[in-house]
């Protein structure tokens, strides 16, 4: 049997002290949402190599000496393959899949966005730590609470079919109202999709992460958002704070807010980075 998605070459402890996670390593429900949780903690979501004219990388080994060994973040194609190899490692069921970011009434978009389905005896869950704005905890696609909406931490989600062609829809109750986040297609995904898939999202000039940084951290309370000079708080409720940063308020809140560190080079790369209105 070949190892698809190369979980075997992920160094599993460094991982787990990447994270900071000490607790129980069965496949059980109360691990994944605890390694959920970990994770999104301390691995912020970023696109800053693309702002660096870095390419990214999508193969096991570097992304682990990205976001583990060199302590970066990253986004969907990195959070998505790292969880997925440790869950596995630890005996979980995991299966990549790849999503449709594109919400309703509009026209559809590609597949650009990779989200793990995880089972756990009889019960499946959609575990996303590579969204950046990430349910903080997994949701129940099949179990007691799936079909219905999901409350994690004053969040509330629902996965639910979407008319017609197959495929779910992940919904957040935003306020008063119920916003698509993503189309999940359940369709089998190879490592090469994954590749391709990066390649127009690092590359193509339709791609929103080639045109400005791109910073998300959740925080037990709040999510933290950068997106070029525009800071957002949000918090449960989608209430939301919002202000522009200065070039170095951008620069302090790389490191103190995402726990990033750059080179004086690459710091002055990145405040020069194009920002988008």
């Amino acid at each position: 049997m070949t190892d698809e998605w190369s979980a075997g070459k992920l160094d599993l402890d460094g991982y787990l002290a990447r994270i900071g996670y000490t607790g129980p390593g069965e496949p059980s429900e109360s691990t994944l949402a605890a390694l959920h949780r970990a994770h999104l903690a301390s691995i912020p979501f970023e696109n800053l190599d693309i702002m660096l004219g870095r390419p990214v990388v999508v193969d096991l080994e570097s992304i682990q000496a990205k976001l583990v060994d060199a302590r970066r973040g990253g986004y969907c194609y990195e959070h998505g393959q790292l969880f997925g190899a440790a869950l596995e490692r630890l005996g979980f069921d995991v299966e990549r899949l790849l999503a449709r970011v594109v919400p309703d009434g509009e026209p559809m978009r590609p597949r650009t966005h990779l989200t793990l389905r995880v089972r756990t005896g009889s019960r499946a869950w959609l575990a996303d730590v590579g969204f950046g704005s990430s349910p903080p905890g997994p949701l129940e696609l099949r179990g007691p609470r799936s079909g219905g909406p999901q409350e994690l931490d004053g969040w509330v989600y629902e996965v639910v079919r979407d008319d017609g062609d197959g495929t779910w829809k992940l919904r957040e109750l935003q306020g008063s109202e119920w916003v698509t986040l993503y189309r999940l297609e359940d369709q089998l995904v190879y490592h090469a999709d994954v590749v391709m898939s990066n390649h127009f999202t690092s590359t193509h000039p339709d791609s929103w992460f080639t045109r400005q940084p791109i910073l998300v951290r959740r925080f037990p309370d709040s999510v933290h958002s950068v997106v070029g000079r525009a800071y957002t708080i949000t918090r449960p409720g989608h209430l939301k704070e919002r202000r522009t940063l200065t070039d170095d308020e951008f620069a302090s809140a790389l490191a103190g807010i995402f726990g990033l560190t750059f080179t004086e080079p690459e710091l002055a790369t990145l405040i020069a980075a194009p920002t988008v209105p």
